[in-house]
């Protein structure tokens, strides 16, 4: 019963084994069938593929390429201007060719915006560009997350067929041996028909697990850009579970590395330069112009101009200021709130995580020795006819309960692990 019910296990790692060593030796076209059997291979794929994360880069490309068009100074003007175009002070028929009028003016005008107005420009641009990158890396954090995420419920619906598999094995085995006893007369119908309800239990298990493996299979697909029916290899034994530092250091590198609230804190300073820019209007703009005159018959001359515009309309000038300083104390306050949202998910994940890790620890050093004891008694004392077999299947069964506990903890305390790593980075 021992070699049945590790069969299946063994035939999975078996397998395994040979689709890595396909993936070795395939065509680049076969690669993509083997993607799926560990993180960082997605992850890598992921950063290639995804469109979200490509239409972020294209979009923080853009900010760049307009911050530095920022601050510029605007295109000069070009005039033409044709005096007396009927010649009635010379004599002659009206025209519009230059050189035939009375007079041509040629006048080129080039707006001067007040003293630091252009400065602040380039500064929130600039700002602006870096605050699309923080975004940017917020956007692929959030992404391996979900990316992690999915490849976990995809490893534990292929644990737990494993295990369900094992259990199935074993039960198909226990029942060879209930029917062999059940024909010798050591044991009663009861026993065979509840081991023929046990498996059949475990077949339609097998079901849902098989649902539920597809349905994680499509979600990790469709983050990676791929037909949901897309073949994933089988997952591999993640890394072991690192230990955490305290919770006052993770707080400290989440405020000094997070992506989001660096991209609240640039938002709080665009706001800033914003209401600084908008107070510079109070300063008027300049323009200057330089006239080339042309007579017709006469000499041409010069002619330089300045131009002032002048700062009248208070009230609409003001209620830009307010909106401004309005917009200013949104930022602040949307980058408080980033601050407390982070501090309070960094302390959820953080406890859940060092729970399950302790809760882990616990049942496989005790709780998983004891059932495999049990077990392995029940099975004992029922060769020697000491106990009889409701005994040894609820062992059986409470063995199998503990194993699929492990696996539901360990896969908990990875998902807070990945938020962990959403909010303050790498920590493996």
């Amino acid at each position: 019963m021992k070699h049945c019910a590790g069969y299946s296990a063994v035939s999975r790692r078996l397998a395994q084994v040979c689709v890595l060593l396909l993936t070795l030796s395939s065509s680049p076209a076969q690669a993509e069938v083997a993607l799926g059997a560990s993180l960082p291979e997605l992850l890598s794929y992921a950063r290639q593929h995804n469109p979200a994360l490509a239409a972020e880069r294209a979009e923080t490309e853009a900010t760049h390429a307009r911050a530095e068009a920022a601050g510029t100074l605007p295109d000069p003007s070009f005039q033409i201007e044709l005096m007396d175009v009927t010649n009635s002070m010379r004599g002659g028929g009206t025209t519009i060719l230059p050189g035939q009028v009375g007079e041509t003016r040629y006048r080129i005008v080039q707006p001067l915006p007040a003293w630091g107005k252009r400065e602040l420009d380039s500064r929130a641009a600039q700002t602006r560009a870096e605050r699309a990158e923080a975004t940017q890396a917020q956007t692929w954090l959030n992404l391996a997350a979900e990316i992690k995420t999915a490849w976990l419920r995809y490893y534990a619906a292929d644990r737990e067929q494993m295990l369900n598999d094992d259990a199935l094995a074993l039960l198909q085995a226990l029942e060879d041996t209930t029917l062999t006893r059940y024909r010798l007369g050591l044991a009663p119908q009861q026993a065979v028909l509840r081991t023929q309800r046990e498996i059949t239990g475990r077949r339609l298990a097998s079901i849902t697990i098989a649902q539920r493996r597809q349905a994680a299979q499509a979600a990790l697909n469709a983050l990676l850009s791929r037909p949901a029916s897309s073949a994933l290899a089988l997952p591999l034994d993640p890394p072991a579970l690192p230990r955490l530092q305290p919770y006052a250091g993770l707080l400290d590198i989440a405020r000094a590395t997070s992506p989001a609230l660096a991209a609240e804190a640039h938002a709080v300073e665009v706001a800033q330069l914003e209401r600084d820019r908008t107070r510079r209007d109070r300063y008027p703009d300049f323009s200057i112009g330089l006239t080339n005159n042309q007579p017709r018959g006469g000499d041409a001359s010069w002619d330089l101009m300045l131009e002032m515009m002048i700062p009248l309309q208070q009230s609409a000038r003001r209620a830009r200021e307010r909106e401004a300083a309005h917009l200013l104390d949104a930022a602040d306050a949307r980058r408080t709130a980033a601050m407390a949202s982070l501090e309070g998910e960094l302390g959820r994940a953080h406890a859940a995580y060092l729970a399950g890790r302790e809760s882990l620890n616990l049942l496989m050093a005790s709780l998983l020795p004891q059932a495999t004891a049990t077990r392995d008694a029940a099975r004992n004392a029922f060769a020697n006819n000491r106990v009889d077999f409701d005994t040894v299947l609820e062992a059986e069964e409470q063995l199998i309960a503990t194993r699929i506990q492990i696996l539901e903890t360990e896969v908990a305390t990875r998902l807070a692990l990945v938020e962990l790593e959403k909010i303050v980075g790498e920590l493996q």
